[in-house]
């Protein structure tokens, strides 16, 4: 499979849930992620991702997931739930106006950068304003990263190409839990779907391709 090229007109990065409850110590769901997090150096190839986009001039979208709000959130009246959606009930996940559910500060989007309306579920783009944005700002590629690999990340890329867009996913600036969904996610699921799941290295040496 050839390099992918990220024209500056057409590509944009997509950053999904940097909340700290996800990737800060001190967040609810670290302990869950830390292990692969750590071994596949997750957080700090996302920001390398995010500098280098940045600096090639790429647009930057943020996809956050719902904030929790507590006895006044939404899910409370819905006839029908999720289970992952009333587990991250139950666990206060990304709550709303805490630490927990602010994105790590060095995520914080930059002015002009766009943060999508938060999704409901799993999928950056079911029930958002993403798919719009993007095209309003004339993106048709997209690079992915965050967090979790077999939820939010599987489901975002996969809606992605339901919708026409190409994506390249950074495999090693992403996280879950167990070891068996990341394998699930890189050599099963998402090989279906993405145009490219390449390394934080390759991804920022074809972005300072784009930048030069």
């Amino acid at each position: 499979m050839s390099a992918p090229v990220f024209e500056k007109n057409l590509t944009g990065l997509l950053v999904v849930d940097p909340y700290n409850d996800f990737i800060s110590e001190g967040g609810i769901l670290w302990p869950m992620v830390k292990e692969i997090a750590e071994a596949v150096n997750c957080v700090p190839n996302m920001l390398a991702t995010l500098k280098a986009a940045r600096a090639a001039g790429i647009p930057v979208f943020f996809a956050p997931h719902h904030r929790d709000r507590g006895a006044e959130d939404e899910s409370n009246t819905w006839k029908y739930i999720a289970p992952i959606q009333t587990w991250g009930h139950e666990k206060h996940l990304f709550t709303a106006g805490s630490w927990g559910g602010t994105f790590r500060d060095e995520f914080t989007p930059l002015p002009g950068e766009i943060i999508a309306q938060e999704h409901w579920c799993s999928s950056g783009f079911a029930n958002t304003d993403l798919d719009l944005q993007l095209k309003r700002h004339g993106v048709h590629k997209l690079i992915v990263i965050g967090l979790r690999a077999n939820t939010c990340i599987d489901s975002t890329v996969r809606f992605a190409v339901e919708l026409g867009y190409d994506v390249t996913l950074v495999k090693n600036a992403i996280a879950t839990y167990q070891w068996e969904e990341m394998r699930m996610t890189l050599e099963i699921n998402l090989p279906l779907y993405a145009s490219h799941i390449i390394s934080a290295a390759d991804t920022i040496a074809a972005l300072q391709l784009t930048a030069a």
